[in-house]
């Protein structure tokens, strides 16, 4: 059972439906568009809540899944993982002690400081007045010409993290944090970096960990890394520069590991690290307690091993013993999403040409925002969908993906994406 519902979820259901231990897939809440001509059994059941662990208790009670993936953070962080344990049930996934790493940005930064993790100079604040004395100090005191992120420490679907280049656009970024309700209560203003960001990820099974294939997410809504965050528009893997620094990258998962071992809060499930090189040094942004959205999509159909088996193994305490193996494609994400994304989606609008899409040799379709009703396909959402592309080289990789979103239409002209995902490894190739 895999506790999730976007295209993540597709993405796992994938992964999980290959692996030779798997017979049935069970996806809550899901979407339609996951259950859409699969091979093995695949059930979607939406009669659950993230934000109420008993609803995903009680369907887990319903279909007594032998494995459960908490895939979703609102689910990790409201325990979920160990109110299942509790249970009896067998979870892959961290507690909510060890995913506050991710859902407590405050916390989290404050981890990296006692450990002496590389990462950018921060400072927090509980009252809004006090951040903004901060920042009027900052620019017009100290008079910095400096960008900033104002960032809510709690869980904001990715997009809790604003940056700020002037002193009006950091108070604006201070007032927004009303926005995300309690997690915007506490927020951190922190330096922004200056650099090339990269995803990397390791499966831990508390005490060993083995490297997992690194990525590039591209969050800003429009071309170039213009405009608001997003919860990702598109991903490249594998990626230059992750594969640059990766001695400096594990070293830094593999103190993570230890160091969260070693407070009492022992991560088991997939850690993620956001991290960029500034000026030949791997920084540290942020951590996640679970697969990125969309960097899973181009990781997960590299891996060679069963992961069925490598989930197990994280499970049983055997991660160390994994003979990493992964293919040597290149591959690359493209997200569809309604035009108004990610303000104020519009809901109801047909989509035209994913049946057409799926024919594609070397292209994957998975379905996030996408109701299906009489076998037509309607916007329910504002990320509808992610093509991904794959090629023995990223020129091949990006000409399938973008042929593939080129069949694609949406009632009103309401699509959009990004036309420019890999760029930065692109300029490097050519």
């Amino acid at each position: 059972m895999i506790v999730d519902s976007g295209a993540r979820a597709h993405a796992l259901s994938l992964v999980y439906e290959k692996s030779s231990i798997v017979k049935q897939v069970i996806v809550i809440p899901g979407n339609d568009f996951i259950v859409y001509q699969r091979q093995k059994d695949i059930i979607v059941d939406k009669q659950c809540s993230f934000f109420q662990p008993q609803t995903i208790l009680d369907l887990v009670n319903k279909y007594k899944p032998d494995l459960i993936d908490v895939a979703q953070d609102d689910a990790l962080a409201l325990g979920t993982v160990d109110l299942l344990q509790k249970h009896g049930f067998s979870v892959f996934g961290p507690t909510k002690a060890a995913a506050r790493i991710e859902w407590d940005k405050v916390w989290s930064k404050e981890f990296m400081q006692r450990h002496v993790i590389p990462t950018s100079p921060f400072t927090v604040f509980g009252d809004k007045e006090d951040a903004r004395k901060y920042v009027t100090s900052l620019y017009f005191i100290n008079k910095q010409n400096k960008v900033v992120y104002v960032k809510a420490s709690g869980l904001c679907a990715g997009k809790g993290a604003l940056r700020a280049e002037n002193w009006h656009e950091a108070m604006f970024a201070i007032e927004k944090m009303n926005v995300f309700g309690d997690a915007g209560k506490m927020l951190v203003i922190e330096n922004g970096l200056q650099g090339e960001e990269f995803s990397s990820y390791v499966i831990s099974d508390g005490h060993g960990y083995s490297m997992l294939p690194s990525s590039q997410d591209h969050k800003a809504l429009f071309n170039f890394d213009q405009g608001p965050q997003t919860g990702g528009m598109g991903a490249i893997s594998p990626v230059m520069i992750a594969s640059s620094f990766s001695k400096e990258i594990e070293e830094i998962m593999a103190k993570t590991i230890s160091d969260m071992e070693k407070e009492g809060v022992p991560f088991r499930g997939i850690l993620y690290l956001g991290g960029m090189v500034v000026e030949g040094k791997v920084m540290v942004i942020e951590f996640n307690a679970r697969w990125g959205d969309p960097e899973c999509h181009v990781i997960l159909p590299s891996l060679k091993i069963d992961y069925g088996e490598l989930v197990q193994s994280s499970l049983h305490g055997k991660v160390n013993q994994l003979n990493r193996k992964y293919d040597t494609k290149v591959r690359i994400c493209v997200v569809g999403a309604e035009r108004r994304y990610p303000e104020s989606p519009v809901r109801g609008k047909q989509i035209y040409g994913l049946e057409q899409v799926m024919q594609c040799e070397g292209v994957t379709l998975l379905g996030a925002g996408i109701a299906m009703q009489d076998n037509k396909f309607y916007t329910n959402g504002g990320r509808l969908f992610s093509i991904v592309g794959e090629g023995n080289t990223l020129l091949e990789a990006r000409q399938k993906a973008y042929a593939a979103i080129a069949c694609i239409h949406i009632e009103g002209n309401n699509l959009h994406y990004r036309t420019d995902i890999g760029w930065r490894d692109m300029e490097k190739y050519i």
